[in-house]
């Protein structure tokens, strides 16, 4: 039997630095390997770029924890905060208290002086003038509603209160309810969302008064993007979900048939064949005629939304690998690609007209790592991982010849999607449950040089730790996994070239499936766990 080498945490191993004086490395999630300390450096540099942004807002009463005080920046960065943050309820649980009665909700919390509730009319913003603060929707938003329910499922996840969950779930379905109704929001002919003529997700159109109008007027050029589409779809199924859980079998299956609706409508009229086009356009020609070969940030979001097939998903893969051979840029993680000549007044290669995004690098490496391009995957990280090197962070944007841009979002939003893409993409350790109750364990290690590792991450709110210890021999390789999992349905990589003669689960032969993604091989097979589990496959 495959047996390990080394004990980790340790400073030196056969002579090479391994690990930090004091461990800095550690946190959830985190790694320490038997090579060097490279890649712990880099999930502590993106965990402590989040903390950077951790702020508190005081306003009706009520302490609010925020990364960034606006609901989707703080919802993207859930994604990687939820593993250490102990307040992931305060500022969700305002925004959905607060919800208007036709279910739209606000999104934002901005002092009074910083006119924000001026850009809206007043069925969009809340006064709450003894804090001097105002609650805000920018009108022309499209993607609020499905993003607070992202972050309900973040949120329970790592508690498992049913009965927070049955006081919000009604408000989270009328929530989408809303978007996929209302006027000013849905397109009814393609039975799709809608939204005015932006870039990707942004909030500032082509209009000349942008800068101080973020409302929909009667007049205003109206587009549909697809990763508003996408972030709805996987909302629906996230409903059909939290409903399965509170044992809404019928409720479940309503949204899981509204979601299969939505898909039809997004492939029918949004899917050009290789990805999804940047805008259709509804009563207006837009600025050009590219729009149909604009690949813009949310097609790897719609992959990891599971919007897309695996061979959709590679196909979107395919085109940014294709574009990364073609562009004059430094990497291929495109805000938009081709930018416009102009957008409002941002320049080609500026902003987010075409600037560089770490949070489309995150997004991609996660899809690649998922749908059979394990090795692409790595080389993001990578190729990220020297960027922030060289700058000791990183930022929120870059120009095109990798210079950050110091303005215009927080950084932290990219931080956590990379961080996402090496936990649930290159570990990956997903929780297909509440507190890692049941686990899709898919990890892809063999692609790294690392041939003996530890990996940790879970929920330091709620103790819950998975433990995972790795190691790569010429015979085969093992995985040892101590978790609160039940069950654990393992999907695992092996190294190209190999394939698996035996498995085995604590040391007894158990039976396998082969499977394939793309060109890659990989062991399937579920079990009940026992809180310390061993697998083995043996090479042949």
């Amino acid at each position: 039997m495959i047996e390990f080498q080394h004990k980790l945490p340790a400073r030196h191993i056969e002579g090479r630095n391994n690990g930090t004086y004091n461990n800095r490395e550690l946190g959830f999630p985190s790694i320490l390997t038997t090579v060097d300390p490279d890649l712990g450096m880099f999930l502590y540099r993106m965990r402590t770029n989040i903390y950077a942004d951790r702020s508190l807002v005081f306003i009706d009463g009520k302490i609010l924890m925020t990364d960034k005080n606006w609901i989707r920046d703080h919802v993207h960065v859930m994604k990687a905060m939820r593993h250490w943050e102990y307040d992931l309820a305060s500022f969700l649980d305002f925004i959905i208290d607060t919800q208007r009665e036709d279910g739209q909700f606000y999104e934002l919390i901005k002092q009074v002086d910083d006119v924000h509730w001026s850009y809206v009319n007043e069925d969009c913003y809340v006064m709450y003038p003894e804090d001097n603060l105002s609650l805000v929707r920018l009108e022309l938003e499209a993607d609020v509603e499905y993003l607070v329910v992202e972050g309900a499922v973040y949120l329970y996840r790592t508690t498992g209160d049913d009965e927070w969950l049955k006081r919000v779930l009604p408000v989270l379905e009328k929530g989408i309810d809303y978007i996929t109704s209302d006027e000013k929001r849905w397109d009814k002919e393609h039975g799709l969302v809608k939204r005015p003529f932006t870039i990707d997700t942004w909030d500032f159109t082509n209009q000349p008064d942008t800068q101080t109008n973020r409302r929909i007027n009667p007049d205003e050029p109206m587009s549909i993007m697809h990763g508003d589409n996408s972030g709805v779809y996987q909302a629906m199924n996230q409903l059909a979900w939290l409903n399965r859980r509170l044992g809404n079998e019928t409720r479940a299956r309503e949204w899981e048939a509204r979601a299969e609706e939505l898909r039809e409508n997004i492939m029918k009229h949004l899917w050009n064949g290789k990805f999804f086009i940047h805008q259709l356009h509804l009563n207006h020609k837009g600025v050009d005629d590219l729009e149909d070969k604009r690949l813009s940030l949310s097609n790897p979001y719609d992959i990891n939304r599971g919007l897309t097939t695996v061979e959709e998903s590679r196909s979107i893969i395919e085109e940014y690998m294709s574009r990364r051979e073609q562009t004059d840029m430094f990497a291929e993680w495109f805000t938009i690609d081709p930018p416009y000549e102009k957008f409002h007044f941002y320049k080609s290669g500026s902003y987010v007209n075409g600037a560089v995004s770490p949070f489309t690098a995150g997004e991609l490496a996660k899809a690649a790592f998922n749908n059979g391009y394990e090795e692409y995957g790595w080389d993001i990280i990578s190729r990220f991982m020297k960027l922030v090197e060289r700058d000791g962070s990183s930022y929120f944007l870059y120009y095109p010849d990798s210079t950050p841009q110091p303005h215009g979002g927080p950084s932290a939003w990219g931080a956590a999607a990379l961080i996402s893409a090496v936990d649930e993409g290159l570990a990956g350790i997903n929780d297909a449950g509440v507190n890692y109750d049941e686990i899709y364990f898919a990890p892809k290690f063999p692609v790294t040089h690392y041939t003996e590792l530890r990996y940790l991450t879970g929920y330091e709110v709620s103790k819950a730790k998975v433990d995972v210890k790795y190691i790569l021999t010429d015979a085969g390789m093992r995985y040892d996994v101590d978790s609160p999992a039940k069950k654990i349905r393992a999907h695992i990589l092996l190294p190209k070239g190999r394939q698996c003669a035996e498995a085995y689960l604590n040391r007894k032969p158990v039976e396998f499936e082969r499977t394939k993604a793309g060109d890659s091989d990989y062991v399937d097979f579920e079990f009940e766990a026992c809180g310390k589990d061993s697998i083995e496959l043996i090479f042949g």
